[in-house]
């Protein structure tokens, strides 16, 4: 005979979630303890490194926490919600990593002088941009100082902020894409 009623494990991710959401550290630690294995290999899997998939299982438990108000029980469990929240935190490593490495890249190179007409060049994009980001919402131009210009990942925005990794990721697309239509006849070849 079968019934409906949810398994002992789902029951204790709901009931432990309910007790974390007000506050209870253990519950949060019995989730932790639950799930930080397969959030550590989801980690592993996006990173290639122990090193890296650490840091992301770190930052997806201390996300947790934050956030366990927004936190979902999905099919019985948190861990999908888990599980998504650490393959963008490792998104957000390796774009931070890729950014600097072309930093670092753009200071070895050797320093030449700019054409005249890459300066003005240059000029008239940075004009153009400045317009764009001014024309944006109070919200949209914090976001493009934290997540464009400055090296903030989207959930780390997003709890600075006080909104949605998705609304982050969502809105930064948008003001990307302006930015891009705004330049785009002033910009060479990609």
């Amino acid at each position: 005979m079968t019934t409906d009623l949810p398994t002992e494990h789902a029951v204790d991710d709901r009931l432990l979630l309910a007790r974390t959401r007000r506050g209870d550290r253990d519950a949060f630690g019995t989730l932790y303890a639950r799930h930080v294995t397969p959030v550590y290999w989801q980690a592993y899997r996006m990173t290639g490194t122990a090193q890296d998939a650490e840091e992301v299982t770190q930052d997806v438990f201390v996300t947790a926490w934050r956030r366990r108000a927004d936190l979902r029980v999905v099919d019985t469990s948190v861990l999908p919600w888990l599980l998504a929240t650490a393959k963008y935190v490792a998104l957000n490593l390796r774009r931070r990593r890729t950014r600097r490495q072309w930093e670092e890249l753009d200071d070895s190179l050797a320093v030449q002088a700019p054409e005249p007409v890459d300066e003005v060049v240059s000029a008239m994009l940075l004009a153009r941009v400045r317009e764009s980001v001014a024309g944006l919402s109070p919200l949209d131009q914090q976001l493009f100082e934290r997540c464009v210009v400055g090296d903030l990942t989207y959930a780390e925005a997003a709890d600075e902020l006080g909104v949605t990794h998705g609304a982050v990721r969502n809105r930064v697309a948008r003001i990307r894409s302006r930015v891009r239509a705004a330049t785009h006849d002033l910009r060479g070849p990609a």
